[in-house]
């Protein structure tokens, strides 16, 4: 037990080993790479800040764990002088929005830079899959279903009107979200990765980026819609307007 989740043992075992493995001295980020539902916050955010406070560790990072966590961690470790979170890793891409609800825009509060991983979605956005083209994902795999489709089809219609693979459009569609985005990229070959590199050459139009944003649209839920409803800011605002005028 004491070999895995983010108790206090573990935490320390596995910086101690990383560094074995790297031959360094130090970390210049470490993740905590998923939120095990065990672990106090109090401890989990103590340990942290000792082994920056020592300085194996320079900041701190945490992938895929709810907003209300993260939130709740920075503001423990705020209130107590600790290392926080500066980082939020997390899924994220055209095809995988469902963090806007909640995570993205927490992470602008609280100045969180955002790595999202499978920014193509599995090669989905690259538009091999539209060529049946082989990849890792099979036939019968949930992110090559009809909406999937739909949307890769417009990335890759995108691309052809701006000169560039489907690839970098997807890619910088997560960059160009107003907040600090640096996707993380995966390559089997040189020429991949050069393509991913591509994407630093140019920026996505207004127009284009209306487009994705349509094809690609979430239900936000509540209390987001709710509070978007023209009649509830007719409330919210005309209340406020009374009080002004009162």
């Amino acid at each position: 037990m004491n070999f895995s989740g983010n108790n206090r043992k573990n935490l320390f075992r596995s910086v101690e080993d990383s560094l074995d493995r790297l031959d360094t001295d130090f970390i210049d980020l470490l993740w905590v790479h998923a939120w095990d539902f065990t672990t106090p916050v109090e401890e989990v955010m103590r340990g942290l800040n000792d082994l920056v406070s020592s300085g194996i560790v320079h900041y701190i990072g945490i992938s895929d764990t709810p907003a209300w966590i993260v939130s709740q961690a920075n503001t423990i470790a705020e209130f107590r002088g600790w290392a926080k979170f500066s980082a939020l890793q997390i899924e994220y891409s055209l095809i995988e929005r469902t963090v806007e609800r909640e995570l993205m825009p927490m992470a602008k509060a609280l100045n969180l830079g955002v790595t999202p991983w499978a920014p193509l979605g599995g090669g989905v956005l690259t538009g091999k899959y539209l060529k049946n083209e082989p990849g890792r994902i099979e036939k019968d795999n949930p992110r090559l279903n009809e909406k999937n489709t739909k949307i890769a089809k417009e990335v890759v219609a995108i691309a052809k009107e701006l000169n560039v693979s489907p690839g970098q459009v997807a890619l910088n569609w997560t960059r160009q979200q107003n907040q600090q985005v640096i996707p993380i990229v995966g390559a089997t070959k040189v020429s991949q990765l050069e393509d991913s590199l591509g994407c630093l050459n140019f920026e996505i139009p207004e127009k284009q980026m209306a487009c994705l944003n349509e094809v690609s649209k979430i239900e936000l839920g509540f209390p987001h819609e709710f509070l978007q409803a023209d009649y509830i800011k007719d409330i919210i605002f005309g209340g406020m307007q009374d009080q002004i005028e009162r």
